[in-house]
């Protein structure tokens, strides 16, 4: 078993490795920018080392230097996450080059399926549905449209490398092709260094469900059953949760098969996600392969007791998976949602900054993965996830109802949260009914109006009994016996008495 493994992260998802590493006596190593010089993740692990200024270029996505990092603290392993460099097939390349152990697929699996194009082939090989458009990248806009008129509007521009909903554009006829094109060129090369793109077929009305799988080096692949992750905005998922509502026992099987094939085709290992979109009528379509931990994997942990990280671990110290899929079973309901700091009356715009305070929910069934605490500071740099919050219940509704209530405690000041957002969601009638697909936001809350929460006079309230409280102590150590006022702490004021 592995004994030191640096984590290639920062934030939330840099912590939740690390509490795996803890219960397993594993020693952790973190790295940071001079923006996270004092974030939770650099606190909390066993040893850290500093890796440059804040752009990522000089930092998390520095090969060298991350590399460097862990011959410096005699890391054995690498875990990278998710984002930065998680799904690059170079990084994983110069980790095995270095006799470093990466935590995830070998490199040759991540440039395959990385290479979207090439992932639908291998799909299309192995019988899988697929969404109908373009096998292959094409850089001549002139074929590009001709491509277009085969596949029939309205199309999605997809990038042909990374992820996250970067660069995806709808596309209703061909006099925006070209302009759509060109800009998604430029997002592409500016986030991943690949101007690469393809067209698929715009299918509207659909659901985002993936199958969460694991395989290990003997040929073993189980699945962990699917995800819903049908919420979006700009493409990205906000909300996710299992099992989906639309699921039946049949399509969960069917859906399962396809993508312990798709593994098996591809010769993955470790743990991944196959994606898919489904219909109304239960057909589905191969999406992409995800070929890191995926943001929402806590979901999947809550319903079935399996720690994905572990697994992942076990998986790169070489050891065969320890449970079979006859031995994966679901319990209950699970919702996530993702913590933003960003403003929902703004297109969601990031809202960086310092928070001045956080008060987290808590309770029978909460979870929060969390790299925030008061006093934290935001990037503008980085991608502004705070925090998410998973609930568990015994089905659908109460998880809702439960999720609704940790949103209500969620205090976060300083910074816009997507917290309002989130429970308006929440409480809407098409959630509640399961009414669920891509576009719902789009559908539902185009334009978005969030009031202010009872939980904003909370946070006052809180904030200030705290600190008398703490004066108080302060009162007491000294020992002066004089009644205490808050009033006092304000300096020189007075009554207006003509407000």
């Amino acid at each position: 078993m592995l004994k030191k493994i640096l984590i290639a992260n920062r934030g939330e998802i840099a912590l939740r490795i690390m509490n795996t590493c803890k219960e397993m006596g594993i020693a952790s190593v973190a790295i940071y920018s001079d923006a996270d010089k004092n974030a939770e993740h650099k606190i909390f692990a066993d040893e850290s080392v500093y890796i440059g200024r804040s752009e990522p270029s000089e930092s998390y996505l520095n090969i060298e230097k991350i590399i460097a990092a862990a011959k410096q603290s005699s890391a054995q392993a690498i875990h990278p996450g998710y984002g930065f460099l998680s799904e690059n097939a170079d990084f994983a390349r110069k980790c095995q080059d270095e006799g470093i152990v990466f935590i995830g697929p070998g490199a040759n699996v991540i440039r395959d399926l990385g290479k979207k194009p090439l992932a639908r082939q291998i799909m299309i090989k192995s019988g899988i549905p697929v969404i109908p458009g373009m096998n292959c990248v094409e850089k001549n806009l002139e074929k590009i449209a001709c491509h277009a008129e085969k596949i029939g509007y309205p199309v999605m521009i997809k990038l042909a490398a990374g992820g996250g909903g970067k660069g995806m554009r709808i596309v209703e006829s061909e006099k925006d092709l070209k302009k759509e094109c060109e800009a998604a060129k430029r997002e592409a090369f500016g986030a991943f260094g690949n101007e690469d793109i393809y067209l698929e077929k715009y299918l509207s009305d659909m659901r985002h469900i993936e199958i969460q799988i694991l395989a290990d080096n003997y040929g073993n692949v189980i699945h962990l059953f699917e995800r819903e992750c049908s919420i979006q905005r700009r493409h990205q998922k906000i909300i996710e949760e299992t099992p989906s509502p639309v699921m039946t026992r049949e399509l969960r099987e069917k859906m399962g098969e396809a993508a312990v094939l798709a593994a098996k085709a591809a010769g993955y290992v470790n743990a991944g996600t196959v994606e898919f979109l489904v219909d109304n009528s239960g057909n589905y379509y191969f999406l992409e392969v995800n070929t890191r931990l995926q943001v929402e994997h806590p979901v999947t942990e809550a319903i079935t007791g399996i720690d994905i990280v572990r697994e992942q671990i076990g998986i790169a110290s070489g050891n065969r998976l320890q449970i079979s899929q006859k031995d994966v079973a679901a319990r209950g309901h699970a919702v996530e949602c993702r913590i933003y700091a960003e403003d929902p009356e703004n297109d969601f715009s990031p809202s960086p900054g310092k928070i001045l305070f956080v008060k987290t929910p808590d309770g029978p069934g909460v979870r929060n993965d969390c790299g925030i605490v008061s006093g934290s500071n935001v990037p503008v740099e980085y991608d502004p996830i705070l925090s998410k919050l998973i609930v568990y219940g015994q089905n659908r509704e109460v998880a809702t109802k439960r999720m609704v209530s940790a949103l209500s405690e969620y205090v976060i000041s300083g910074v816009k949260t997507s917290i309002p957002f989130l429970l308006n969601v929440f409480k809407s009638e098409p959630f509640k009914s399961g009414d669920t697909h891509t576009d719902f936001i789009e559908q539902h809350f185009k334009d978005t109006k969030v009031e202010g929460r009872d939980a904003d006079i909370a946070c006052i309230a809180f904030i200030a009994d705290e600190f008398i409280s703490n004066q108080r102590k302060k009162l007491s150590v000294s020992g002066k016996s004089e009644i205490y006022s808050p009033w006092e702490s304000l300096g020189n004021w007075r009554i207006n008495p003509e407000s």
